[in-house]
């Protein structure tokens, strides 16, 4: 088969639509190509999106039906944007199209063909509560005592380590050890609970999230009826974001588009998802999947200056030869500034000259909407979050709630205020309620009766909750944690009244607290991070009562501000989140080894991610970039000297121009 390109055709009523006039070269030839396997390396702001809407446009003007082009997407909102513009283009409805999400398409083909390997057409789907809920009494029917230490995975964070398995087709033991290395020492009893776990949904005739694409592969690889039925039914098959696709729906793709008529559609160099199941390895082999692939690079960016993309350019160069594919951004826009280089002497100083800088910003006409302060990390930010609040700057958090309304701060804090003030109830019941089986009642009837005892005996009143007589109260389940969590709540104690306020904080992330937040979140290691950030802004105050004072005070300041997303607010964000989005000004904070790259990133040997995650970031901005860089780390203990990021480093120093932070900040 192949095309004859005429703008003036509209077979099956599709209107005509001049393709050259409406696209750039890159874009045309890519639209426009033969079919067969075509990797699409579609550079930041390139016009991805376009390009694919105008494939799908271009496909049915030659002809081929709806029902013949299968659009797999990582969202159903990119879905249901694509088609509907293809609707704009063309007048064809999208409900006549297969797009949507891997899980939306693996759902739907299930329903259709699941009976062939023994799933009832009637099979129902788990939400993420109920697929835990399955979980846990797989696991407590084979092992009843599991759960009971603190320091295994929860029912979560144990489906989030199977899920991983499954997705990345990894063993399970290899997959904690890559993922989770903080459960290394239970690796060998998962296997077990995974298979009762899946025996349990199949007694139940339910599935749940990835017994989605699971499942759907199953179905391709056992019955190769369904496989060259859907092969010989979806001619086309086009993939968004193919760099994100993890092993299991790169095997979809691959078999659905036996006929190699797939145009994968994406960009190496923003493959920053491996912690999700991302491999970037789908998209460096798909020429070797499909033989004959032609690879069309849409390298012409229209989001930012010619000094923002040299700069990009520089991080694309510093990436290991052969283990990439080659590509250079080429900017539409008129030149403009460098990207600035600013050294400050901490996070407060880098933070103090950010929102300087913000203020001049505004001055000049720029929305603080249209500025994002990006960082690698959560705790990186908190800094600037304090500055903010204390001028009263409105910003929103993109990648999350703010640094102390997160639950393993709060956690944190009501910990150290029911030890500063035993008599504050609301502070001791969320402590309390982490127990195992111990519940709001429960726990006020703990409290009740350790004050009871404590004015009894004349006794404070966290010794009083160690006595046999309140430990005699305690619901079974949590007996055997209840002097553990004491005994840590003594210990802190003890230093509130010896030491410094980040001694303390230091002995609460040690104590129990940091034993139940290994295994209450999956994403344990960044959230020990936060809670180290905590010694070093503890470090700040002299005594605990000036540091809590001031927390509960920066939350109220924050708490009951509006998180519209149309409010002129200044966004900060993670790079992670920010991906597909773009900015007027963007700040990169915490450049420096150690921080950007992360630590343990460095330690895995996963650095090449890190180097994928400063390209996004550099490629988010469109007028102004800084790069900003701490000398002092202060976070999580004795301050000590940074040095820049690798990153910064392995840049040619014309690509940037140094700024100098002066204490009036004068420019």
């Amino acid at each position: 088969m192949e095309f004859v390109l005429d703008p003036s055709s509209s077979p099956h009523g599709i209107p005509a639509i001049d393709f050259r006039a409406q696209l750039n070269d890159e874009q045309f030839a890519a639209v426009t190509a033969e079919p067969g396997p075509l990797l699409v390396l579609a550079g930041a702001g390139s016009g991805k999106t376009r390009t694919l809407t105008y494939r799908v446009a271009y496909l049915l003007s030659q002809g081929v039906r709806p029902g013949e082009i299968l659009l797999l997407t990582f969202t159903n909102k990119a879905a249901k944007e694509m088609l509907h513009r293809v609707q704009d283009l063309t007048g064809v409805e999208p409900a006549r199209f297969w797009g949507g999400t891997f899980h939306s398409i693996g759902h739907r083909a299930l329903r259709m063909h699941g009976e062939t390997i023994g799933l009832p057409r009637t099979f129902t789907i788990l939400d993420a509560e109920e697929s835990e809920g399955v979980l846990r009494d797989a696991v407590e029917a084979s092992d009843k005592t599991f759960f009971k230490d603190k320091t295994h995975p929860r029912p979560g964070p144990l489906h989030s380590i199977i899920s991983m398995s499954r997705n990345t087709q990894l063993a399970i033991g290899e997959t904690i050890s890559r993922f989770f290395p903080q459960h290394q020492e239970i690796a060998d009893r998962v296997p077990l609970f995974a298979t009762k776990y899946a025996e349990k949904k199949r007694e139940a005739s339910v599935l749940d999230y990835d017994d989605l694409l699971e499942h759907w592969l199953d179905l391709l690889k056992r019955s190769p009826e369904t496989a060259a039925y859907f092969s010989h039914r979806f001619r086309h098959v086009l993939v968004d974001e193919y760099q994100d696709t993890n092993v299991l729906q790169s095997q979809i793709v691959d078999l659905i588009g036996s006929h190699h008529r797939v145009m994968a559609v994406g960009d190496d160099a923003q493959c920053i998802y491996t912690w999700r199941g991302a491999n970037v390895e789908n998209i460096l082999m798909f020429p070797d999947r499909h033989p004959g692939t032609q690879i069309h690079r849409i390298e012409t960016n229209y989001r930012s200056t010619p000094q923002i993309l040299n700069l990009a350019n520089g991080v694309l160069l510093a990436q290991p030869k052969g283990r990439a594919f080659e590509k250079e951004l080429r900017p539409h826009r008129a030149n403009s500034e460098k990207p600035y280089l600013v050294e400050a002497m901490d996070g407060r100083e880098q933070a103090q000259f950010i929102v300087q800088r913000i203020r001049g910003l505004v001055d000049e006409g720029c929305s603080l909407h249209d500025i994002a302060i990006l960082y690698r990390a959560h705790f990186q930010a908190l800094d600037i979050q304090l500055e903010l609040s204390r001028l009263q700057i409105p910003y929103q958090i993109t990648s999350g709630v703010r640094f102390f309304e997160q639950a393993h701060i709060r956690d944190l804090v009501a910990l150290l205020r029911f030890v500063y003030n035993p008599s504050d109830t609301a502070a001791w019941n969320r402590i309390a309620v982490l127990l195992p089986k111990v519940g709001d009642k429960n726990a006020q009837k703990l409290h009740a009766a350790a004050l009871d005892h404590a004015r009894l005996m004349q006794q404070n009143l966290i010794d009083a909750l160690a006595t046999d007589d309140v430990r005699s109260k305690v619901p079974t389940a949590a007996k055997e944690e209840w002097p553990k969590l004491i005994a840590s709540l003594q210990q802190v104690s003890e230093m509130m009244r010896t030491m410094k306020p980040h001694n303390a904080v230091e002995i609460a992330i040690d104590g129990w607290y940091g034993d139940y937040l290994k295994g209450a979140f999956a994403n344990y290691v960044s959230r020990l991070d936060d809670l180290k950030s905590m010694i070093g802004f503890a470090s700040r105050y002299e005594d605990m009562q000036d540091l809590l004072a001031q927390i509960m005070l920066l939350n109220s300041e924050t708490s009951d501000r509006s998180a519209d997303p149309d409010a002129d607010a200044l966004r900060l964000t993670t790079v992670h989140q920010a991906k597909g989005l773009e900015f007027s000004a963007v700040f990169i904070i915490g450049l420096a080894e150690g921080m950007f790259p992360l630590r343990r990133a460095i330690e895995n040997n996963d650095v090449e991610e890190e180097r994928r995650l400063f390209y996004v970031a550099v490629t988010r901005a469109r007028d102004e970039l800084y790069l900003c860089y701490p000398k002092v780390n202060t976070k999580g203990g004795p301050a000590m000297l940074m040095t820049p990021s690798r990153f910064l480093q392995e840049l040619s120093s014309n690509l940037y121009q140094p700024l100098r932070i002066r204490r009036s900040f004068a420019w």
